[in-house]
Parts: C-alpha cells; structure tokens; sequence
C-alpha cells in the first residue's frame, strides 16, 4: 500500500510511461513510507531469483497405471483372504488334516511312575477340622508376635523420644539459670540503675 497517486508495482515493474514514472521517483524521494514498500519489492524480487528453477513434471502418474497394479500372486492373495467362505474351507481343511493326524497317531496311556501311592486314603471331617484349626492357630500366633514386636519397637522410640526431651528441658533450665546469673551479674557490675532497672 502507497500514498503515491500510482502504484508503486506498475513503478516497479516498469509498466508506467516515462512521465509517471518520474512522478513516483519524485513521490518515493520525500515519501519514508514509499520508499520502505519499494525496497520490500526489490527484496521480494531478490528472493524469488534466488531460487533454483525446477522442470515441471510432463505427466503425473495415477493410480490406474500399470507401475501401481499388485503382482499377480497378490492379487490371488488379497482375493483368498477377502473371502469368508474361502477362509471357512481352509479352516475346515486345516481342521481335517488334524483329526486325520491325531487318529493316525494316537496317544500312549498315560504311565503313572512307579513310587506314586495308587490310592488315594480318605479324610474325615474330624482330621479336616483338626487341619484348619491348626493352621488358624499357627497364623494367630505369627499376627500376634508381629503385633508384639511393633509394639515394643513403638514403646522403645517413644523412650528415646522422652529422654531427648528430658535432655532439652535440663539444658533449657541451665540456659535459663545462666540468663538469670549473667542478668544479676549485670545489675549488680553494670552502671547505676534505679530500682525499675533503667540507668541513672
């Protein structure tokens, strides 16, 4: 944008007559505004002649070209895939083979080794109970020796914490007696006070 009667593009570009082109020379002398929008236009020009010139493409390729068609075996691939009822015969196949393997090939018994007891002795309820309540009691007691160890490191810390606090009271109350001394001392040597402890 210019203040000048002309535009400053047609001036730039050259395509104003000989007469208005003087005009804006004389318009862009005494005009700052002017002067900063033509030398934005030669900096604009500068850029674009910077750049490298590039061929432009003769022909995009699109997606219905041959180079974009999938291979034959693809093709048949992604067609036997995107097929239920294909997918259900191969599954069905694959099914096959593997009944017919498993009939061809049958499992052994089943060797039980030769140290395992071959009967297994019943339990009565008496021997269940007794079990549970065993085990009920053996828990019981692991809670209850946690429970009391927990307790005694708790008592144990509160009595370091009292004797902490027994050694700070003892050294506040010497602290407060030193005070006291160090506050006689000072009335008793110190200049003449009267008795509210104000200086004479």
């Amino acid at each position: 944008m210019s203040c000048s009667p002309f535009d400053l593009r047609d001036y730039f570009l050259k395509e104003l007559p000989e007469s208005e082109q003087r005009q804006v020379e004389a318009h862009v002398r005494n005009c700052q505004a002017c002067l900063e929008e033509l030398d934005r236009l030669r900096l604009t020009e500068a850029a674009l002649f910077a750049l490298r010139e590039e061929e432009i493409p003769q022909r995009i390729g699109f997606v219905s070209d041959q180079v974009f068609e999938p291979s034959p075996w693809r093709r048949w691939w992604g067609a036997f895939w995107g097929s239920t009822a294909r997918l259900a015969f191969a599954s069905a196949a694959m099914l096959s083979v593997a009944i017919v393997v498993a009939a061809l090939h049958p499992a052994g018994p089943i060797a039980v080794p030769r140290g395992a007891p071959q009967i297994v002795k019943a339990i009565s309820d008496t021997e269940i109970q007794t079990r549970i309540d065993t085990a009920v009691a053996k828990a019981v007691a692991q809670v209850d020796a946690r429970q009391t160890e927990k307790i005694n490191q708790l008592v144990a810390d509160l009595e370091g914490t009292r004797k902490q606090l027994l050694v700070a009271a003892e050294e506040w109350d010497y602290s407060q007696r030193r005070a006291n001394v160090i506050r006689m001392s000072a009335l008793n040597y110190g200049p003449p006070r009267t008795d509210n402890g104000e200086l004479k």
